[in-house]
């Protein structure tokens, strides 16, 4: 069930990443609803990150570090 969780989080994430190259659709409220899902790990990671970063690396930190609790769980 956790594992199912974090799987279907993890989807969350990508689906993110995707739609974050699609400006089109970033006023769309299935996209505002998955980019306020995202935020909920993303923006800590964000915050201990440097800003001068070229790329946004916290989506993938998130999901490096929920497949390191889906192997320790």
């Amino acid at each position: 069930m956790i594992r199912t969780i974090f799987d279907l989080y993890v989807l969350v994430l990508i689906a993110d990443i995707v739609l974050s190259y699609l400006p089109q659709f970033r006023h769309h409220p299935a996209v505002i609803y998955v980019r306020k899902a995202s935020d909920l790990t993303c923006k800590p990671v964000r915050k201990m990150l440097p800003e001068d970063l070229p790329l946004d690396f916290s989506p993938l930190i998130v999901i490096f570090g929920l497949k390191i609790l889906e192997v320790l769980w």
